[in-house]
């Protein structure tokens, strides 16, 4: 098969944080990126960030809009004509309170941001991926350490978590008849502003409904993850990685 010419890969939730980080380190790593997000200021510091190591494209985009994400995939087709890579990230958490007290519509904007959102990515990048020349592409999901165990009061959180692992083993399964990988990488407790709580005051609530402040690790240990997923030849695929802040409470019993 012919080579593409340039590598083009789309972030969503790329104005801060992981986003930020995995959109810099794929520019590094010789990417075009299509920088999405709701805000067009966070998304332009980004490109300013890695406009000495590459090229960027921020689009504004609401991952709770389908018809904002059909428009997201055809300004990638209008100005690339391809999408190689495809990093599903944008998220959200909803209040920490007791679980019989989270409303409805704080379940449904969870829902709708980290699982909706996604999958109606996943098929956008499947439609443009099976058709192209080179045929095929990656998609990668942001899973968190919450797809594998919950924090006290984070049921919308997790629950969406653990239904991308769910995802990312059904679209991996069905993309390779299409020559497309779907891997994911589960994060935790890198420092980005939403978890700026860790290590703020009394910190984040523990199993045992103590307080207690938590380790934390540089974002760019992400990005560099999500590079290295992204570089890999179509025959090889990460199914699943964990990159996480070594001494945070979560292997063994904490």
């Amino acid at each position: 098969m012919a080579e593409a010419k340039e590598k083009i890969a789309l972030v969503t939730g790329a104005g801060t944080g992981v986003g930020r980080a995995a959109s810099l380190a794929l520019m590094k790593a010789g990417f075009a990126v299509v920088l999405a997000g709701r805000r067009m200021d966070k998304l332009e510091e980004t490109q300013k960030l890695g406009e000495s190591v590459g090229k960027s494209l921020p689009v504004t985009a609401d991952m709770t809009d389908p018809g904002s994400i059909a428009a997201l995939f055809a300004k990638v087709m209008d100005v690339h004509g391809r999408l190689d890579v495809l990093f599903n990230n944008a998220g959200m958490g909803a209040p920490a309170i007791p679980f019989e007290d989270l409303s409805l519509a704080q379940w449904q904007a969870v829902v709708n941001t980290n699982l909706t959102g996604p999958f109606l990515c996943t098929q956008h990048a499947f439609r443009i991926m099976k058709d192209q020349t080179p045929r095929g592409g990656r998609i990668i999901n942001n899973g968190s350490i919450s797809a594998h165990a919950p924090r006290p009061f984070s049921a919308a959180y997790t629950s969406t978590k653990h239904a991308i692992t769910g995802l990312t083993k059904a679209s991996n399964l069905d993309g390779r008849a299409y020559d497309i990988a779907v891997g994911q990488v589960d994060i935790g407790n890198a420092a980005t502003p939403m978890t700026d709580r860790m290590v703020n005051g009394p910190g984040v609530m523990q199993p045992d409904g103590t307080m207690k402040q938590e380790p934390r690790m540089d974002a760019t240990a992400v990005g560099d993850a999500v590079a290295y997923m992204a570089g890999l030849p179509l025959d090889a695929n990460v199914l699943f990685m964990t990159v996480m802040a070594s001494k945070m409470p979560f292997v063994g019993r904490g």
